[in-house]
């Protein structure tokens, strides 16, 4: 696990942990990161696929910038919380923890933990075309569901911070336009 600083816990949601934190938040606050940006550049074996028929998952990559939710957790609960991110999001170790610098809205800077992409990493799909992902996503089911709901309640709950990602919203629009017509013609989904 990684050292923390003393007081309460920030951490740093692009992905899932937006839309479903599984821990007590005591303040949250849109931000920006910078060095880094949102990406669907890990293949997933576990949660959204398995190692024979991978889906895919974000992570933060190198270069850019990327809007997300930081959180905020009480100190009492810090360790709690800190135990149960390395649970979830280091089953595979296809992150590299890192405490990131932002700034809140009423000017406050803080240092959040962010999980970066590992591009070391046997899981790191780096920078995939539309169509190459959305195979991925398709064919993408894990021990906590499809791959293309996960993308799907991502890209929703960033459309209502009011952040508009054009590469995420053209794979999500291919995925279920395949997957309606494979309902269609009555093949697999």
């Amino acid at each position: 696990m990684i050292e923390r600083p003393t007081g309460d816990l920030w951490v740093f949601a692009y992905g899932s942990l937006m839309w479903n934190p599984d821990f007590d938040v005591a303040e949250s606050a849109p931000v920006v990161v910078h060095g880094y940006h949102r990406a669907l550049c890990l293949y997933s074996f576990e949660y959204r696929g398995t190692r024979d028929v991978p889906g895919l998952v974000f992570g933060l990559d190198r270069g850019g910038a990327c809007r997300g939710v930081a959180f905020r957790i009480d100190e009492a609960k810090a360790e709690k919380v800190l135990t149960m991110l390395w649970q979830r999001e280091m089953i595979t170790a296809i992150y590299l923890p890192r405490w990131l610098e932002t700034s809140l809205p009423d000017g406050r800077h803080i240092k959040a933990l962010a999980f970066v992409a590992d591009p070391a990493h046997e899981q790191y799909a780096g920078r995939l075309d539309v169509d190459s992902a959305v195979k991925l996503v398709l064919q993408g089911k894990g021990k906590v569901g499809h791959c293309l709901e996960y993308i799907r309640n991502t890209l929703d709950h960033l459309e209502e911070m009011g952040i508009h990602d054009r590469t995420l919203q053209r794979i999500v629009h291919k995925a279920e336009t395949t997957q309606q017509h494979r309902r269609q013609r009555g093949t697999k989904p």
